[in-house]
């Protein structure tokens, strides 16, 4: 810290001495960017032959100082470029101001590009401006057989600094730039099949669509209790019921839970409704989705994610919940009894809140067991019945629904059903979830005005979500969710 402090006390001397001796403003207020490194390597030789005047401008990153002549390397939009700094190039005061410069100022310049004698593709200025004086120093990362040395190398330090992040880590900027284009496709995908793209409360006085502890809020002038939403399903669904019939929202939810590599408490979701839908309908949704986006980012429907390949070629398997046990697990639930499946859970340390209940047994005994050895897409279908209320039974064994799970590379990233819309039925699975809250704090409440809609009529439906953030790091090959949200949250620091 003491060094740090030296260093911000140099460079706040170097600030004064530039404004008060140099007469210059280090803070202009524009400047006109006429190229970018991208474009000046893509059109170099054209560039260079015909003289073109080409305006830059980015962050010093480099600094050679070499008497009267010296190199730099900005950093700008796309990349990074070096300049030929020269006193008789740029004059006197110019020069006197280059050598007060520093790692992380950012300055603009002007000049024309050719090659240096050792062949580096540089632009030679006729003009320099400082546009913005650094006093807070980056950190220098250093690199030897591809490891980072550097304290800045530590990821909890990058995570709460994600500004210097993106600064100096490579292939950080990279990723949220992919991030962004898997949203954008996604997006046009839904926009070209005529789904209209919506915007939901966030804050509600009734949170549900999912089983999750929420974060809770007030609002002073109704001074009523508000909640951050868990999920996006409520009010598409009214939508739906008013006659929206297909609609999607790409937004944030937020869940009061634990932190871990696939979790953060605000992450993004795309969820979707298509009226006169079902959950198989879903599945094929979902593979078209899935691989269109694989295909634009990577180029490739296979992908390689810890050094192992992953079809998302479709069409992808589909195993029943029970089946998936037999074969991954060796347990058939089917012929066990209340008894040994309450003491297979109780092996592994988990037992069902409150009183015990199969289904919910089955599907804690699924994500045990089975999740982690899903490594190729598979839509795990049929869950029982008592995971979820807002979902229809299946036709031919009402113990088990119309659901499926996506996994991939032993992830949860996709959830779908037959959306219910018996409003007698809808009431009631929604009523007996809620008589849980008691022993089990994520049960949400009973949300009347929600159980009135579907009573309004509400047609058959197919209902998806994707967990945006999981998706992002499939395909960016990123194994943390923390390094695919841009600013992750953090325990604050003292």
């Amino acid at each position: 810290m003491e060094e740090d402090s030296s260093l911000i006390t140099i460079r706040k001397e170097k600030l004064r001495e530039i404004r008060e001796e140099l007469q210059i403003n280090p803070f202009p207020y524009r400047y006109d960017v006429t190229h970018y490194s991208a474009e000046i390597f893509a059109n170099f030789d054209e560039y260079s032959a015909s003289q073109q005047t080409v305006s830059v401008a980015g962050r010093i990153m480099t600094v050679r100082i070499m008497g009267k002549a010296s190199f730099c390397t900005i950093q700008d939009r796309d990349g990074k470029i070096q300049l030929y700094v020269a006193e008789k190039n740029i004059g006197e005061t110019g020069y006197r101001l280059f050598k007060k410069l520093d790692i992380g100022d950012i300055i603009g310049a002007r000049g024309t590009v050719r090659k240096t004698q050792m062949g580096e593709m540089t632009v030679f200025i006729t003009e320099l401006t400082l546009l913005s004086k650094n006093i807070r120093p980056l950190p220098v990362v250093k690199e030897k057989d591809g490891e980072l040395f550097d304290a800045f190398a530590d990821k909890e330090l990058r995570y709460r600094n994600r500004h210097v992040d993106l600064i100096v880590t490579p292939g950080v900027k990279e990723t949220f730039i992919k991030r962004i284009s898997i949203i954008r496709h996604i997006r046009k995908i839904l926009d070209d099949k005529n789904f209209y793209d919506v915007e939901t409360p966030i804050l509600q006085p009734v949170y549900g669509g999912a089983a999750a502890f929420p974060f809770t809020s007030h609002h002073r002038s109704l001074d009523i209790r508000l909640y951050l939403r868990i999920s996006l399903e409520p009010y598409l669904k009214r939508l739906i019921v008013g006659g929206f019939d297909r609609v999607y929202e790409i937004g944030k939810c937020f869940r009061n839970e634990g932190i871990d590599r696939t979790h953060n408490p605000e992450f993004t979701m795309l969820e979707l409704y298509q009226a006169y839908a079902d959950f198989t309908d879903m599945m094929t949704l979902t593979e078209e989705i899935i691989e269109k986006t694989a295909a634009a980012i990577t180029g490739s429907a296979r992908i390689t994610y810890n050094e192992m390949e992953i079809d998302l070629t479709p069409p992808w398997r589909r195993l029943k919940v029970t089946d998936a046990l037999i074969e991954y697990a060796g347990l058939d639930v089917m012929r066990t009894s209340d008894r040994d499946l309450e003491a297979e859970l109780k092996k592994r340390g988990v037992h069902i809140k409150g009183d015990f209940i199969r289904g919910l047994a089955i599907d804690e005994l699924f994500k045990l067991m089975v999740e982690d050895k899903l490594i190729q897409p598979i839509f795990i279908t049929h869950h029982p019945a008592e995971t979820t209320p807002l979902c229809k039974p299946d036709y031919d064994d009402e113990r088990f629904l119309q659901r499926f799970e996506l996994f991939i590379n032993g992830t949860e990233i996709a959830n779908a059903y037959s959306e219910s819309n018996d409003p007698v039925l809808q009431r009631k699975t929604l009523y007996e979830q809620s008589l849980r809250r008691p022993v089990d704090e994520d049960a949400p409440p009973m949300d009347e005005n929600f159980v009135q809609a579907i009573e309004a009529g509400m047609p058959p439906a197919g209902g998806l979500g994707i967990g945006i953030d999981r998706l992002v790091m499939l395909l960016t090959g990123e194994t943390s969710i923390r390094d695919v949200l841009l600013f992750p949250t953090m325990r604050p620091q003292d």
